[in-house]
């Protein structure tokens, strides 16, 4: 059974930091390509960053860029997003994403799994 638990996720002032981490099971971590979404209220879906399997690429939107940093660690089957510099437009429930396919991990995740989520809310 594949799993994708995402913790971390919190209440944080503008300006301020938060680590999430996603603990994958019940499929091969090291041959996927992870992601990181998010979704605020009344808004799509959107893919935030994502990392090739043995992390030599990685992949954010402009948004994020220079503020947030993905991370894995194989060993662990955990990704990871540090997220810096957080401004009350980073609110919003955070997924973690498993695909097979770069393309699909970037994009909409088609075909890949999902995890619950996890809520972050910056206030200003």
């Amino acid at each position: 059974q594949v799993q994708l638990v995402e913790s971390g996720g919190g209440l944080v002032q503008a300006g301020g930091s938060l680590r999430l981490s996603c603990a994958a099971s019940g499929f091969t971590f090291s041959s996927s390509f992870m992601g990181w979404f998010r979704q605020a209220p009344g808004k799509e879906r959107e893919p935030v960053a994502a990392i090739t399997r043995y992390s030599d690429s990685t992949s954010y939107i402009d948004s994020v860029k220079g503020r947030f940093i993905i991370s894995r660690d194989n060993a662990k089957n955990t990704v990871y997003l540090q997220m810096n510099s957080l401004k009350p437009e980073d609110t919003a429930a955070y997924y973690c994403a498993a695909n097979s396919r770069w393309s699909r991990i970037k994009a909409t995740n088609d075909g890949g799994y999902w995890g619950q989520g996890t809520q972050v809310t910056v206030s200003s």
